[in-house]
């Protein structure tokens, strides 16, 4: 059998069910790990992406973090795909595009319900928030889009299973759902 495919995952500005979902393709998961290993991603806790063949984003991009590790993965990644609503178009995240950020952080920190101590966190640590949450490939060149919200078990698979077989990926109309 020809080496393995490698993958890595992130996820940016999103909820994680787009990993959830991947998640969902159960038993199936035994077969595909005959074909794939997993380099940066959740299951492994690799903290930075090595050169790898494939890399599934979910989430949009919000913050200097998330453009940072979308550019590690874009540089390290022979295919970089959108997974998920957040990744292709901001998604729920988004929608504080139709606010200045000093509102957003107003709202959620100073004037917010049940506030107590109210202060905008300002450590030198945390990323620079941007002044709106972008799609993926707004930033960085996206190969493939892998629709949903999230994509189904079955979209992973499908998917991963046409590039396993050297083949173009390819989803029916039928697996595509927002649901």
């Amino acid at each position: 059998m020809a080496d393995k495919l490698k993958v890595a995952t992130t996820s940016l500005a999103g909820c994680f069910g787009c990993h959830m979902s991947f998640l969902d393709i159960n038993e199936r998961m035994i077969e595909l790990a005959q074909h794939i290993e997993f380099d940066r991603s959740p299951i492994t806790d690799i903290e930075h992406c090595g050169p790898c063949d494939i890399g599934l984003i979910e989430g949009g991009v919000c913050n200097s973090d998330n453009v940072h590790v979308l550019r590690e993965f874009r540089k390290n990644c022979k295919v970089l795909v959108a997974v998920g609503a957040c990744a292709i178009n901001g998604g729920l995240p988004a929608m504080r595009n139709h606010f200045k950020v000093e509102d957003c952080l107003n709202e959620s920190y100073i004037d917010g319900l049940g506030v107590e101590n109210a202060q905008i966190p300002s450590d030198p640590e945390l990323p620079l928030l941007l002044d709106k949450v972008h799609p993926i490939h707004e930033i960085v060149k996206v190969d493939y889009y892998m629709p949903g919200c999230p994509p189904s078990g079955d979209v992973f698979w499908t998917f991963l299973s046409d590039i396993i077989a050297g083949e173009e990926p390819s989803l029916p109309y039928e697996l595509l759902h927002f649901d």
